[in-house]
Order: structure tokens, then C-alpha cells, then sequence
């Protein structure tokens, strides 16, 4: 029998039962199923669930906009391969945590969405209720599923219809819609308990046909110029005791993307990531685990891959991802820690490892290109520019390995990918896919909410600025996260002129502004810095004391190139006005 408090009981005598309503059975079926943390913003119809649910044990954080909530929420189903949970009120926070569902979708992190919605009468004869809106219909194109839950009956059957969804095959994001007199539905307390479902095996092993394997491994057996890409669904597996077999068994050299550097460290031998033009373009074979053939890698085509002819390996969950750009010679298809052990097994004891006049000219590109590198990380001029200011805090992750680092920005983003190195897995957070801005924030909390690790947040001015009044969040729950932001005054450059009137130019932003002044608004700490080692002190001290702080790190104005590295992405305009 339920006995959680204050629930509604029937005062007629022939009718003596205790009674249970949709509040405490959505909340029991969350707990059912391991949900212990909600992200979200509270409102109508959703704020005394929030109560509620927070009464009943689980963590309940709050933000200031629902977008870095979902966000929050999104980057918590990567790190536990659990769905993290975003609670929206109708209408437009429906709208607000949207954007972070279908980015979470993209990135295959299982989330779910919850909304509190108008009833379906009034949204079906569209009659004008309070936020109204047919927020199921506007959901399912954008995410891997979605449901609505009428009946206080089906909530359970409604919760875990969402959990296995999000979680099984590809990982991706759900959407639950609640309408508002689902809350106070009630019913008898022994059936709705009844009626709660305890998701099993949520997302069971897919294990890959043997004839594939075999296939993939007279390929890999074949190849004179070897190379094995990690995407981020392979550290989303937390298969890295068998990655990391893999590789070294192999001894092929490995290229991380993003979001997979540190799976295995970037220090390790066999890391390409300092010479991965060379690897790209040479290669013979390439596998790929967990990772796409998408614009991130240039669709597997074109300048970046050479002209030397390709054989793409590709391990992944999803049959459709195969022969997405290019052709895929050897598709296996499963899980990735079953694909991987499987392989492991299908090498034997007597694999022969990758020519060694391939690793070795692997191995010379990429001292070479890190020696090149080295003195500008060591520029510790005022103002900085971006390797200066790199370099420091390049030394800093060195120094705490088991820090998370959250990433987002242009040049702050595309150069830090190169520059900081990684040692541990799912210690590097970024834009992933889509490549947007606004992630910070809301992946630097459930980072620090999730790991209890310490959080170094790198912002681009400009990318702070989608998410930056979650810092009272930040505050509000004493987290140890230290924000830096890479201020050069705008969006690119800080020097951009408006040739055709008296306003500022569209990329620049308030000169010399003080980011800091702004964390130290709630009670945490600011730092302004304007040289390398000002930076590095900053934020050791805010590493060491765990405070939330926030350093705005000066850069010289002129830094920066138009669009990061992907400028070419820009359309240019050929036409000259007269």
C-alpha cells in the first residue's frame, strides 16, 4: 500500500479506502524506475509536482530557463545511460525545453521531456485555453517518441513506454505529455500501485551476427594504413575496458572525436589526434565506433579523406546509419560493447598488429605537429590570445584529470578540441552534433548534479550568453563549477564595423564588459584576468575551494577567425552593389 503524505481519502462511510492521484503516481513511478533528479522550471501546471516530488526524495533542480534545463537533463542521460528528466510547464516552456530535446535526439542522449499540457477538449476545438496548444503533435517530429497520458490508470504503463524508449536501441529523447487534470485524478492507492511498471532490461545487449564480425576483422586484417575512430556513442557505452583491448590488441593508430577524447588518453601511443589531417587523408581502412560519417567528419568524402581509396568498418546500433554518405564494406551491427567483444574474441591470440611503417609515420606527424604547437601555448602576453590562454588551462586539466570539462563557443570550441588534452572517459562535454550554442550551463550543472566532480565550464563570450543567467543556479545550489569565459568583445572578433550606420555591427558586443561582476551578483566568486598565469591561478584557486566562480578571461579583440574552423560553411555573397 502507498503511503506517501497528504494524499486525498474518501469521507463517505461506505467508502473507506485510501485513494492515491496522478501527482504521487507519476512521482512513484519515477522512483520506481531510478529516477532520483528532475530538471526544470516550475509553473503552471507543474508546480506542485514539483513540490511533491521533491517531498518525496527526489532531487528536484530548478532553473531559470527550460532550454538549459533540458539541456541538463540531456547531458545527465549521456553520463548515466539513464534518461535524465526535464519538467516544463505548457505551451512555450514546452517550446523552451524542445530545442533540448531535439538536440538530445541528434546526440542519441536519452532524455525525457515532460510537459504539463491543456486538457484536449479545449486544445481539439481549439477554444482558446490558458497556454493552449497540441504540444504531442509539434513533439513527434523531433523526437525518437513521443505519448500522452489521459487516465491516472495508464501512468505507469505512460512512464515506462518513455524509459525503454529512450534508452533502448539507439539512445534518444522522448516526450510525456501531461494534461493538467491528469494530476488530480483519483483512484484507489492499492491499483494504482498495481498499476506501476518496473522497466526490465531497459535497453537489452544487441549482439552483432558472427558473419559480420568476421567480415569486419578480413578487412581490418587487410589494411596497410589502419585507423579507428571513437565517436562519443562509443563513451556513452561505458564499454572501455574492451575499447581499450581493442586498440592496443589492434595496434592501430585511434582519432577521438569530441566527445570520446579521453575513452583512452590522449597521451596513449596510439592516438592520432595531434595528426589527424595525415590519418584522414592516408588512411586505407577506417573504423568507425560510435562515431558518424557526418559533417564532422566530412561526410567520409572529399579534400579531407585524400584521394587514397577508403574502406569503411562501421560498428553501430542502428541499421539505417550504414551507407549514410558512403559506402560501408563491412556494417556490424549491435551495441557497442557486444560488437567490440565480439571482435576482441574474432582476433585470437595471434592478431597481427598494424605495419609498423604506418604507426611509425603516424607517430612522427604527430610530434611534429605538437612541437609546432608548444610555443604558442606557452605565450603569456596580456591581452591573451586564444593558445595562450589555452595553454594554461591545458595544464590545469593535466593537473586534475578527473575534472569534467564543459566546452562550447567558436575558436573557444574548435581550439580547445585540439589543445586540451583528455585522460579519463565522459570527461569532455561539448556541442556534439549540431554543433549549437547554449549547452554550457546546463551540461556544467548536471555534471556537478550527477558525478559530484568539479566542473571547468570554457565559454566563448558569445556562447555564454545563451545560457549565462543560470549562474544564480549555479549559486543558488552551490555547485563546484568555474566558468571561464573567453571575453574578445563579441561574437568571433570583438573589431567588426558597421559600415552603414551609427549602430553597433551585429557581431560585437558592450566593450571591456565584466562577466564577473555578474557571478559575484549571487554571492560567487569573480575573477578578471588578463594574462596566462593570472588564469592559471584563477582557476586552480576555484578548482581547489570548489565555489562556484566565474573568471573572465581578457582576450585581444582581434582574435578569432569568422566562424571558428568552419567558416567554409559560410555562404559568401558574390554579387557587388553599385
Amino acid at each position: 500500500m502507498l503511503t506517501t503524505a497528504n494524499k486525498p481519502e474518501t469521507t463517505g462511510a461506505d467508502d473507506q479506502q485510501e485513494l492515491t492521484d496522478g501527482f504521487h503516481l507519476i512521482i512513484d513511478a519515477l522512483k520506481l524506475n531510478g529516477v532520483d533528479t528532475i530538471y526544470g522550471v516550475p509553473g503552471i501546471p507543474i508546480t506542485d509536482f514539483g513540490r511533491m516530488a521533491q517531498a518525496a526524495g527526489i532531487r528536484v533542480i530548478s532553473f531559470r530557463h527550460e532550454q538549459n534545463a533540458g539541456n541538463a537533463a540531456a547531458i545527465a542521460g549521456f553520463l548515466t545511460k539513464k534518461p535524465g528528466i526535464c519538467l516544463t510547464v505548457s505551451a512555450p516552456g514546452f517550446l523552451n525545453g524542445l530545442t533540448a530535446l531535439a538536440n538530445a535526439t541528434t546526440n542519441c542522449f536519452p532524455m525525457i521531456l515532460i510537459s504539463g499540457s491543456s486538457e484536449r477538449e479545449i486544445v481539439d476545438l481549439q477554444q482558446g485555453d490558458y497556454e493552449e496548444m497540441d504540444q504531442l503533435a509539434i513533439a513527434k517530429p523531433l523526437c525518437k517518441a513521443a505519448f500522452r497520458v489521459l487516465h491516472a490508470a495508464d501512468i505507469g504503463i505512460g512512464v515506462a513506454r518513455a524509459i525503454r524508449a529512450a534508452v533502448s536501441g539507439r539512445p534518444g529523447g522522448v516526450y510525456l505529455d501531461l494534461p493538467a487534470k491528469l494530476f488530480s485524478q483519483v483512484m484507489n492507492a492499492d491499483a494504482g500501485a498495481k498499476s506501476l511498471v518496473k522497466v526490465i532490461d531497459a535497453a537489452p545487449a544487441q549482439i552483432p551476427a558472427p558473419a559480420a564480425i568476421k567480415r569486419a576483422l578480413d578487412v581490418l586484417k587487410s589494411a596497410k594504413r589502419p585507423l579507428i575512430i571513437l565517436g562519443k556513442g562509443a563513451a556513452y557505452a561505458q564499454a572501455d575496458d574492451a575499447i581499450r583491448a581493442l586498440v592496443e590488441k589492434s595496434g592501430v593508430p585511434f582519432l577521438p572525436m569530441s566527445m570520446a577524447k579521453g575513452l583512452l588518453s590522449d597521451m596513449h601511443p596510439q592516438c592520432a589526434g595531434a595528426a589527424r589531417s595525415t590519418v584522414l587523408k592516408d588512411s586505407d581502412v577506417v573504423m568507425l565506433i560510435g562515431a558518424r560519417l557526418n559533417w564532422l567528419l566530412s561526410h567520409g568524402k572529399g579534400k579531407t579523406w585524400g584521394t587514397a581509396p577508403k574502406q569503411f568498418i562501421q560498428i553501430d546500433i542502428e541499421p539505417k546509419e550504414m551507407d549514410s554518405n558512403v559506402e560501408i564494406v563491412a556494417p556490424v551491427v549491435g551495441d557497442i560493447g557486444s560488437c567490440v567483444s565480439a571482435l576482441l574474441e574474432g582476433m585470437g591470440d595471434k592478431w597481427t598488429a598494424a605495419p609498423s611503417d604506418w604507426t611509425n609515420a603516424v607517430k612522427t606527424k604527430r610530434e611534429e605537429n605538437i612541437a609546432k604547437m608548444a610555443p604558442k601555448l606557452m605565450k603569456n602576453s596580456a591581452p591573451m590570445d586564444f593558445h595562450g590562454a589555452l595553454g594554461a588551462l591545458r595544464t590545469v586539466i593535466k593537473e586534475r584529470p578527473d575534472a569534467i570539462l564543459v566546452n562550447e563557443g567558436a575558436n573557444t570550441l574548435d581550439l580547445a578540441r585540439g589543445v586540451i588534452d583528455m585522460y579519463q572517459p565522459r570527461k569532455r562535454l561539448d556541442v556534439g552534433t549540431w554543433g549549437v550554442m547554449g549547452i554550457g550551463m546546463g551540461f556544467a550543472v548536471a555534471a556537478a548534479i550527477e558525478t559530484g566532480k568539479s566542473v571547468l565550464a570554457v565559454e566563448g563570450d558569445s556562447a555564454f550568453g545563451f545560457s549565462g543567467m543560470e549562474v544564480e543556479t549555479i549559486c543558488r545550489y552551490n555547485l563546484p563549477v568555474c566558468i571561464v569565459i573567453f571575453n574578445n568583445n563579441g561574437i568571433y572578433r570583438g573589431t567588426d564595423v558597421n559600415t552603414g550606420g551609427s549602430d553597433p555591427a551585429t557581431t560585437v558586443f558592450v566593450k571591456d564588459s565584466r562577466y564577473d561582476k555578474m557571478m559575484e551578483a549571487f554571492g560567487g566568486v569573480g575573477v578578471n584576468v588578463t594574462t596566462p598565469d593570472e588564469l592559471k591561478r584563477a582557476v586552480d584557486a576555484a578548482m581547489d575551494s570548489r565555489k562556484p566562480t566565474l573568471i573572465n578571461a581578457v582576450i585581444d579583440p582581434t582574435a578569432g577567425s569568422e566562424s571558428g574552423r568552419i567558416g567554409n560553411l559560410n555562404p559568401q555573397s558574390v554579387v557587388k552593389k553599385k
